[in-house]
Parts: C-alpha cells; sequence; structure tokens
C-alpha cells in the first residue's frame, strides 16, 4: 500500500468517525423521525435503549462518504446511495415493523400469501437498491447482478447479528478489515467503531437501520475491491450464512465456541449467572 491510499484510507475513517458521532448527538437531542418513544426498545435484558445509534450510522457514513477525497465520482455515488437507502427501509422496519413474520424465508413466505409485511418491502428495496449501486459502477449485466446480490445479502447478513451488544460492529470490523486500505471500507468501519462503545455499554443499538446501511456498504466495498472469483465466493458465504440462520442460532453457536464467545463478550458486561433455584424442604 503506498502512502497516499492509506492517507485517503485514514481520512476517510475520520470523517466516518466523527460524522457518526455528531449525527449521535443532534438525534439524541432531536429525533429524526417521531420521538423517543418511536426509537425506544427493550434489549436481551429487558433494559431500555435506543435505536438512534442506527439513523446516526447511516447519515455520518452516507455524509462522510460524501465527503471523502480520493473516490471516483459514480463510487462515491453508488455509496452515498447504498448508506441512505439500505438505512431508511431499516428505519422503515424498524419504526412500523411487527414480529408477525420472521427472517428471510418468512417474509417472502407472508408475500406469497398475498401479505406485504414491512420485512418484505425492506428485502425487496434493498435489493433494488444494490442493483442501482451495482449498475452506477459496472457495465456489465453479469457483474451487476453479481455486485447487487453480494450488497443486498450483506445488508441482510448484517442484520442478523445485531442480536447482542456491539455484536454486528465486530463481525462488520473483522470482516471489513481487509478491505479498510479503500475509503470506500475505512468510511464505514470508522463510523461502526465511532459507535461501538454505546453499543457494547447498552445504550443503543444498530437495529435494521444501522445494520442495514453496515452490511451494504461492506457489500459494495467487497464488490469494488475484488475480481469476479473472489466477488462469487464472498456472495457464497452470505448466502449459506444466511441459509444457516434460518436452521440455527447464530447465538446459540458463539455461546458453544470457547473462541467466538470470548470474542462476542469483549467490552461488555458479564452475563449474570442463572438464578438459584431454591426447593422447599420435604
Amino acid at each position: 500500500m503506498t502512502q497516499r491510499p492509506l492517507l485517503l484510507a485514514l481520512a476517510g475513517a475520520a470523517l466516518g468517525a466523527a460524522a457518526a458521532r455528531v449525527a449521535y448527538t443532534t438525534f439524541t437531542k432531536r429525533q429524526p423521525f417521531g420521538d423517543e418513544k418511536t426509537w425506544a426498545r427493550v434489549n436481551h435484558r429487558g433494559e431500555p435503549v435506543t435505536l438512534l445509534e442506527g439513523p446516526a450510522f447511516a447519515a455520518g457514513a452516507g455524509a462522510a462518504l460524501a465527503l471523502t477525497p480520493g473516490l471516483p465520482v459514480k463510487v462515491k455515488a453508488a455509496g452515498v446511495l447504498t448508506s441512505v437507502a439500505c438505512g431508511a427501509l431499516g428505519a422503515y422496519d424498524d419504526v412500523f415493523g411487527t414480529s408477525a413474520s420472521k427472517g428471510f424465508k418468512g417474509h417472502l413466505s407472508a408475500l406469497r400469501r398475498g401479505q406485504v409485511t414491512s420485512g418484505a418491502v425492506k428485502i425487496l428495496g434493498i435489493g433494488a437498491t444494490g442493483l442501482a449501486a451495482a449498475a452506477l459502477t459496472r457495465r456489465n449485466a453479469a457483474d451487476i447482478v453479481v455486485d447487487g446480490l453480494l450488497i443486498a445479502g450483506s445488508a441482510n447478513l448484517a442484520n442478523l447479528f445485531d442480536l447482542r451488544p456491539g455484536r454486528a460492529i465486530k463481525v462488520g470490523l473483522l470482516a471489513g478489515a481487509p478491505l479498510a486500505g479503500s475509503p470506500l471500507a475505512a468510511v464505514p468501519l470508522g463510523a461502526a467503531a465511532a459507535l461501538l462503545p454505546d453499543d457494547l455499554a447498552e445504550r443503543a443499538m444498530l437495529g435494521d437501520t444501522g445494520a442495514n446501511a453496515l452490511g451494504a456498504l461492506l457489500g459494495l466495498a467487497a464488490a469494488q475491491q475484488l475480481g469476479r472469483p473472489g466477488r462469487l465466493a464472498v456472495l457464497g458465504a452470505v448466502a449459506a450464512l444466511t441459509a444457516a440462520s434460518e436452521k440455527v442460532s447464530f447465538t446459540k453457536v458463539i455461546a458453544g465456541n470457547p473462541v467466538l464467545n470470548r470474542l462476542d463478550m469483549l467490552g461488555r458486561r458479564p452475563v449474570p449467572p442463572p438464578a438459584e433455584v431454591i426447593r422447599p424442604t420435604p
């Protein structure tokens, strides 16, 4: 890596981090839509958290990509489109979604029955966004399809990890590290890293808004940096993990693996031990 690309990547990461923090501070003072209750949720402990981390990530990453030097105009436009559109579609599901249908399969099954769920709107919208972003940077129809599927699939996969504090961001940072030499990847990685402390402290979470935008941007970065064989390999891995999520619980798999569990718990509050059951004396 020459000095200039490294400096551009560092500048992108710094801009992403700064923009995400500014957006988060702004949104916690004045919500982008609705009021505090609109974005309030209960986490896995039953404690209140805010989903405003998600809009802060999508808006911050989009703004930083627009300002980051060193990216071709069409690539920059694809990045801004991906962040804003996937974030907006995720926000629609965060605000208006229900738990009637769950998972990729559940939403598509409901769609076949004529029920248009918020999740189905998000899936179709993110698919269209992925193809549109790919069309901005590719001319070959096959490459547009592969890149579009990679962007959309990565958006969905990242959301599947947003079930415990910091998990989706950690997965994003690990998956995106090999791509960090490009500002296109460095911007979302910087934005995610800047929001990680609030996520780990269980004050906020990405929600669909942030997780979809994070995954989609990393998918776009992979699409831009990898050759077709590499993109097909990554797409295959994304598809395999997505299919596996319909059958197994990522949380149980992670908890059952000492290495993965240690990484998952890094920086998090300890999990309380199960309450001791006191049996009455016969």
